[in-house]
């Protein structure tokens, strides 16, 4: 333990002072005695000889004295220097533990063999959104985390969900033919029953309904029948409601799924995340908001059908000719192909439960990244929850023991949660961004996603804010993946999981984009968190019983030659590699220039559009609308994100402080591409990057092509304001970047 040298040398000092003081006296007494002619003194050698012995005295008690001051002035410095650092944590900005070492001992935690008896504890076939066997399952997590030494607790909601009608049957009736009575279901359609002629509109996308309008269908009043795939159920259903259609069968097609013709499809038709009851608000108990509807609830009746039964129907279709590259469906259907739906779901009321753990850091313990799985199913979810579940526990285990055994101090915390009603559109995981809102966007850094990690072997995909792109490739060259003999012919045994699947170009072959149906979509469109999504998969065909009750351990088995415990492990160390090393690190891993050439490849299509359109359509856009002031503020926003690189560069990382402020801006980046000028109500994925709607540059985009095209529902004005609301989004991302008010770029 250091002391405090200065103060101590002030101690000796007066303590030398003093006996200085102490001789003279003694001098002057003897001088006195010598001019005093008294006959009673002692001869000169006998005084000189009392007089030493007397200074010895003196030197004597001094010395003692000044040692036992010096012992007590330093166990008092000692006291209070170690009151002032606790051996226990960390206060300089240097890591206690090298990365290199902190690889080896995560990688020493983990085998397959740990995850069988997880896998095992964590199956169950009845565990749907708020039923008891999903409670039992929350309470197993729990009971993990606390066993682990974890402070954890729990997070109640009360949401709305549709549930399938009390028979358990919805019913669609072809023609004169028999009724077919529907166990699967799709939650928050509309309900009631419709009688209309089907059209088939392939995969229900957007370009698919143009392509029909552009043949002068009249799609008014139709059943649109489409496949399964490509965009999630409630875009599909979304997408007919803007047609005008009565109703959408939605089915799996033998080309996409190869699930048996007769099983059954669950899933939900929200456009949108969380409860739609309580658009952009916590369905907390205590809480009293007026009757409000998501924006997002279709108004059209929605629902599967079976594979079986489209292809009766696809069969005695008759009408035009679908468009070239539909598939082997031949013709679109006509006005005497009749079908009635009827959809009787049922509106409940369910109590939910988030469980979470947290591992606490010794730096910045008010920073945390949430690494999270979905717990509840359908039926037994295997794939979509079993196996993520199991993730989260072995690496909630894993880390806590490293940090309880191994001396490993995380700069940063670890939140570790367990989500329930994952499948009627992340409401667990929404309700709670939604509850703790203001305190979330400010202090998670990160959010890792865990649903659906294993669903094959053969391929391995990522989805992601590209802030992230550089820590996923750190992470893909330094995990490797021990696959089993003959897993992959061209690589040997073990192989990191970059040189086996990314094939020299990984942003090409494993990035894929974020879907709405995607759980770590709301932390990254709405509430602004960098957020990443993997998974191991089966390529194409994708793995085909997600959404049904056949998600089972067999079926996942066969999907991946029974590799399930090495697949999890790897998924685990992958991981576990991105959220060491987020908690690790003096500075967050994130690289803001990859934002900086999105942007400008957004503006630059801006651009070209709103230039064709006045050499075309002059009429159409006024004169003084200039792309000038959008490209300006991405110029902001680019040399904004360069001087805090600069900054970065640097910067000192032995300065706590300074590193914390450095993270905070890196932090800013994501939550200011949220647009302050959206209502989270009425547009709650506002990121105008990667969200949806027309306040996104893409949607700017898609404007400018309907302007084009003169489609009746574009508006030049509407155009021209979100036009300006996304410019100064981009200005204000670059100014918060920039950092103290002082260093904004003010060119605009």
């Amino acid at each position: 333990m250091r002391f405090n040298l200065t103060q101590n040398m002030e101690g000796d000092n007066s303590q030398v002072k003093l006996s200085s003081d102490m001789d003279e006296e003694v001098g002057g007494n003897g001088v006195g005695e010598h001019l005093n002619h008294n006959s009673n003194r002692k001869p000169y050698m006998a005084q000189k000889l009392g007089r030493a012995q007397k200074n010895l005295s003196f030197v004597a008690a001094a010395t003692i004295f000044i040692l036992i001051g010096y012992f007590i002035g330093y166990l008092v410095h000692r006291k209070k220097d170690c009151a002032e650092r606790p051996v226990e944590h960390e206060t300089g900005a240097a890591p206690l533990m090298d990365w290199d070492d902190v690889k080896k001992l995560f990688a020493q935690k983990l085998s397959p063999a740990k995850f069988e008896p997880v896998l095992g504890e964590f199956s169950t076939a009845d565990h749907r959104a708020g039923s008891p066997g999903d409670e039992s399952l929350g309470n197993k997590v729990l009971n993990r985390f606390k066993e682990y030494g974890m402070n954890s607790w729990t997070d109640e909601h009360f949401v709305k969900v549709q549930d399938p009608p009390a028979s358990g049957y919805n019913k669609v009736v072809f023609k004169n033919g028999n009724k077919e009575l529907l166990r699967g279901f799709l939650s928050y359609s509309g309900n009631g029953a419709v009688k209309g002629a089907v059209l088939y509109a392939h995969y229900g996308e957007e370009s698919d309904f143009r392509m029909l309008r552009d043949k002068n269908i009249n799609m008014s009043g139709r059943v649109m029948l489409v496949r399964a795939g490509r965009i999630s159920f409630a875009e599909k259903v979304a997408n007919a409601a803007k047609m005008s259609a009565s109703a959408v069968l939605i089915y799996p097609d033998s080309a996409d799924y190869t699930s048996h013709e007769t099983t059954q499809f669950f899933g939900h038709v929200h456009l949108g995340s969380g409860d739609p009851y309580t658009p952009g608000f916590p369905s907390f108990n205590h809480t009293q908001f007026p009757p409000v509807q998501s924006s997002g609830l279709p108004k059209i009746l929605a629902q599967t059908i079976t594979a079986r039964m489209a292809t009766n129907i696809l069969r005695q279709l008759g009408g035009q000719n679908v468009p070239e590259g539909w598939g082997v469906v031949t013709k679109l259907g006509d006005e005497t192909d009749v079908i009635t739906v009827e959809v009787n779901n049922v509106l409940t009321e369910k109590k939910i439960i988030n469980v979470f753990g947290v591992i606490k850091g010794f730096v910045d313990s008010d920073r945390y990244v949430v690494i999270g799985a979905q717990r509840d199913a359908w039926g037994s979810g295997f794939a979509a929850s079993t196996v993520g579940t199991s993730v989260l526990v072995e690496l909630a285990r894993s880390i806590s023991d490293m940090v309880k055994n191994n001396g490993f101090k995380p700069r940063r915390s670890i939140v570790f949660a367990s989500w329930s009603a994952g499948e009627y559109g992340s409401i667990g995981a929404t309700e709670w961004l939604e509850g703790y809102l203001s305190s979330l966007s400010m202090k998670v850094f990160s959010y890792i996603n865990l649903d659906g990690v294993v669903s094959g072997r053969n391929g391995f995909k990522v989805a992601a804010s590209p802030l992230m792109y550089n820590l996923i490739e750190g992470a893909l060259k330094e995990v490797n993946h021990n696959g089993p003999e003959g897993l992959l012919v061209n690589y040997p045994n073990q192989a990191s999981l970059y040189s086996q699947f990314a094939k020299g170009n990984w942003e090409q072959n494993l990035l894929e984009p974020m879907k709405l149906d995607n759980a770590a979509y709301p932390f990254l469109a709405f509430s602004g968190i960098p957020s990443v999504s993997f998974r191991f998969t089966s390529g194409n065909p994708e793995y085909p019983y997600f959404g049904t009750m056949l998600d089972t351990r067999e079926k996942l088995n066969a999907a991946t030659s029974n590799q399930v415990p090495q697949l999890a492990e790897t998924a685990t160390r992958f991981a576990g590699h991105m959220v060491l090393r987020l908690v690790h690190d003096h500075l967050l891993r994130m690289d803001l220039m990859k934002y900086d050439k999105i942007i400008r490849n957004r503006v630059a299509q801006i651009n070209r559009e709103v230039l064709k359109i006045k050499k075309m359509h002059p009429q159409l856009l006024p004169k003084a609308l200039t792309v000038k002031w959008l490209i300006m503020a991405h110029g902001s926003y680019s040399r904004a994100s360069q001087s805090l690189a600069r900054d970065i560069k640097n910067s000192d990382l032995e300065d706590i402080e300074m590193c914390r402020i450095i993270n905070d801006r890196i932090m800013s980046v994501e939550r200011n591409f949220l647009s302050p000028y959206m209502s989270p109500k009425e547009s709650p994925f506002r990121h105008i990057l990667l969200g949806s709607g027309p306040h996104t540059l893409k949607g700017l985009s898609n404007h400018l092509e309907a302007l084009r095209a003169d489609n009746p529902e574009a508006d030049a004005d509407l155009f021209r304001h979100q036009f300006a609301l996304a410019t100064w989004t981009i200005q204000g991302c670059a100014n918060t970047i920039a950092g103290d008010i002082w260093s904004l770029d003010n060119e605009i």
